[in-house]
C-alpha cells in the first residue's frame, strides 16, 4: 500500500484525505518512482477549489522526485535506481506514483531530490516566462508580483543573471529581505505602498518593458500601468482569484501593450520539449540560481500545507515529505 492524499470532493484545504492505496504496477510505457519529497504548488489549490476542472476522486499534486523502482514493458532509456522527476496534472502527493517514461526527467548529481521536487514545476515555469513568451534581454526592466514565491525567487535571480533591471513586489519587510537575496534590487512592499507609484519612481518615469504576474486581480488591472508602450503583461497564475475581464481598448489606450495568460503544458507538450527546457533551467541552476526551501510539511500534513500557503505564510518553495 502507498500513502498518498487524495481528492474526493471539491472545496477548502480540509477537504484534502490521507489515505493508503494500492497504486498497481507500472504498464507498458510506464515506471513507478518512490518519491523523496513532492512539490506544493498554488495551481495545486485551483484543483482542490475548482477553479481548474479536474476528475473524482484524484490525487492531488503535480510533482515530486525520488528513484525509479520498477520499469514497464517498452519502456527504454531508464533503469531501475535512476533518480528522477516527473511533471504532470496530478498524482503527485503521494510516497510512491506511476508516471508516463515520457514525462520523466533524469536528475544531474548536483541536484538533491529535494531540490528537484522544490524547482521542477516553478523553475520550468520561470523558464517559459523568461526564455519563451516574453524573452528577457539584458537592460530590460521587468517587474515581477509575488517576488519571494516560489517561482518569484527563482525567476528574479535567473533575470539578474541574464542582465535585466530586476523589480519585485512583496508583502512583508522578511519577504522584501529574502526577495533582495535571490536577485531583486528593488522591493516594493504593496501592500504599504502604491506600486505603480514606487515603479514610476525606481524606473524615472521609464517604467517596464514587461510585468510578470502570478497575483491576477489584486494587481489587475493597475499593473498596465507599470508598463512601456508595446510593454508585455504575462499572467501565468491567480493567487488573488482570476481575472474577470479584459478590455481589449484598455490595452490599446495604455500604450498598445500585449496580454497573454500562460500554462506550463502549452509550452512542453512533448518529451523533447520538456528535456531542452529541463536542461536550461539546471543550467541556470549550475551557474548560481539558488533554490530556497522555505518550509517543509509531511505529506499528512498537506492539508496545513495548504492553509499557510493560500494565506501567504509561505516563502520560497514548499515541500511534502512523505
Amino acid at each position: 500500500m502507498t500513502a498518498v492524499v487524495r481528492l474526493h470532493k471539491l472545496g477548502g484545504p480540509d477537504v484534502l484525505a490521507f489515505e493508503d492505496i494500492d497504486i498497481g504496477r507500472p504498464g507498458p510505457g510506464q515506471v513507478r518512482i518512490r518519491q523523496r519529497a513532492c512539490g506544493l504548488n498554488f495551481i495545486d489549490t485551483y484543483f482542490r477549489s475548482g477553479l481548474y476542472p479536474i476528475p473524482l476522486p484524484c490525487i492531488l499534486g503535480n510533482e515530486g522526485a525520488g528513484e525509479v523502482v520498477e520499469i514497464g514493458p517498452g519502456v527504454q532509456g531508464i533503469e531501475v535506481g535512476d533518480r528522477a522527476t516527473a511533471i504532470l496534472r496530478l498524482g503527485g502527493y503521494a510516497a510512491e506514483r506511476i508516471v508516463p517514461a515520457d514525462r520523466l526527467i533524469k536528475l544531474p548529481s548536483f541536484i538533491s531530490d529535494e531540490a528537484a521536487a522544490a524547482i521542477m514545476f516553478k523553475g520550468l515555469t520561470a523558464q517559459y516566462l523568461l526564455r519563451r513568451t516574453f524573452r528577457l534581454e539584458r537592460g530590460q526592466t521587468m517587474l515581477f508580483h509575488a517576488a519571494a514565491g516560489g517561482v518569484g525567487l527563482i525567476a528574479c535571480q535567473w533575470a539578474r543573471m541574464l542582465g535585466a533591471t530586476v523589480i519585485g513586489t512583496v508583502g512583508s519587510k522578511e519577504k522584501a529581505e529574502i526577495a533582495r537575496a535571490h536577485g531583486c534590487h528593488h522591493t516594493i512592499l504593496y501592500r504599504e505602498e502604491d506600486f505603480v507609484a514606487r515603479v514610476r519612481e525606481i524606473t524615472k518615469g521609464a517604467m517596464c518593458d514587461v510585468v510578470y504576474d502570478g497575483v491576477a486581480r489584486a494587481v489587475f488591472p493597475a499593473s498596465l500601468d507599470c508598463l512601456k508602450p508595446r510593454g508585455a503583461f504575462v499572467n501565468f497564475g491567480n493567487a488573488s482569484g482570476a481575472i474577470e475581464s479584459v478590455d481589449p481598448m484598455m490595452l490599446h489606450d495604455k500604450g498598445s501593450l500585449w496580454f497573454t495568460k500562460t500554462n506550463l503544458s502549452h509550452y512542453n507538450p512533448h518529451h523533447a520539449d520538456l528535456t531542452e527546457s529541463a536542461g536550461e533551467l539546471f543550467e541556470a541552476i549550475r551557474h548560481g540560481v539558488k533554490i530556497h526551501i522555505g518550509q517543509r510539511y509531511a505529506l499528512k500534513d498537506a492539508a496545513k500545507a495548504h492553509r499557510d500557503l493560500e494565506s501567504r505564510a509561505t516563502i520560497g518553495s514548499t515541500l511534502l515529505i512523505p
